[in-house]
């Protein structure tokens, strides 16, 4: 897309700005600086104007919205809903286009690959948080290539056991697991693999984790009592605590939430290394300005505070937290610190760029 102000593309004015510049440096010094800073300020006024008339013409095509995650997942039903609402705003296709598989990388890869301000990666920020530790060399860099447009919702995480455990919440878990070493235990990829590691670890246990590449297999065995333990999303073992097949002995991470309110949350239960924050998010390419940030998220917070499309959101077993760009890029702060304080107890070390 060609950037014009006032119709004359943008390459044209700075061609401009520079040969007035050469043109300046034949004149005395004083006028000289003066008139260099008058087509600084100009050109610098010209971009910015550029930068406003970009976002508010914004989108000028199909939107396509990028997941790491399968069909009917929390973050592909979020996706869906936001979709349908955006497009009646944006008067544009909102397309969603699931890539799951090779731990997130391969969505990452296609949203990048893209280069294009018409193409969104909605994604969890527990995903690609884990992935500098888990890695040797990856081919992109966060906080360099991920620039933060919007918070969806959190993910309620719950530590799940079978109805038929007797163990009715985690310490009584961590007891049994000593007694019995030959429990099992699973966990959602990312972050929430690093902080079971790290349980195990801070309180010294043996008990065995078993790797599931489909966590609806994960969530499945635990109904049936081949595993144990399973930290995920409330959303992944919802069918099984409606069914009465398994049971919910910690919820949450930083404190109670609506959905589980009568259920202690992590921290309360005295597990800090448990405790993991992961949210939805949505994120453009790093050369998307801040102005085009801002103008799609609060699009996009408009259409999540919907009342059908919060309900349905929030059906899924996230805690809706529509915010902005500057919200989400402190809510990463956070979590990053947080992946580094798990991942240095387990002794793991970033990844080189």
């Amino acid at each position: 897309m060609v950037v014009t102000v006032r119709g004359i593309p943008m390459s044209k004015l700075r061609n401009l700005g520079h040969a007035l510049c050469s043109h300046a440096a034949t004149l005395g010094g004083p006028v000289r600086a003066s008139v260099r800073a008058v087509i600084v300020g100009l050109l610098l006024s010209a971009a910015l104007y550029a930068t406003q008339s970009h976002a508010q013409e914004w989108p000028q095509q199909t939107v396509r919205l990028i997941l790491p995650f399968g069909p009917a997942s929390a973050a592909d039903i979020a996706a869906r809903v936001m979709g349908d609402g955006l497009a009646a705003r944006w008067g544009k296709p909102v397309i969603v286009e699931n890539k799951p598989g090779a731990d997130g990388l391969l969505a990452i890869s296609a949203f990048l690959g893209a280069k294009d301000d018409h193409v969104l990666l909605l994604t969890s920020t527990g995903s690609f948080l884990a992935h500098p530790y888990v890695h040797k060399k990856l081919d992109y860099n966060f906080e360099r290539d991920l620039a933060p447009i919007v918070r969806i919702a959190d993910t309620l995480l719950v530590v799940a056991v079978p109805e038929t455990l007797k163990a009715g919440n985690l310490a009584q878990f961590v007891e049994l697991a000593r007694a019995q070493p030959e429990l099992n235990l699973a966990a959602s990829p990312g972050l929430t693999e690093f902080a079971v590691d790290a349980f195990l670890k801070a309180e010294n246990l043996k008990t065995v984790r078993v790797p599931y590449k489909e966590l609806a297999g994960a969530a499945r065995d635990l109904s049936e009592g081949r595993i144990h333990f399973l930290l995920t999303s409330y959303a992944v073992v919802r069918s099984f605590v409606e069914a009465g097949k398994v049971k919910i002995i910690a919820a949450g991470s930083r404190q109670r939430s609506p959905i589980t309110r009568d259920i202690p949350s992590i921290p309360e239960s005295g597990y800090p290394m448990l405790a993991t924050e992961t949210s939805t998010a949505v994120f453009g390419g790093r050369q998307m300005s801040q102005v085009l940030r801002k103008k799609i998220a609060d699009d996009m917070i408009s259409v999540i505070n919907e009342p059908r499309a919060r309900d349905r959101i929030a059906a899924t077993g996230q805690d809706v937290v529509p915010s902005g760009p500057d919200e989400l890029a402190e809510v990463l702060k956070r979590q990053s610190l947080k992946a580094e304080a798990i991942a240095s107890a387990l002794g793991m070390r970033k990844a080189e760029d």
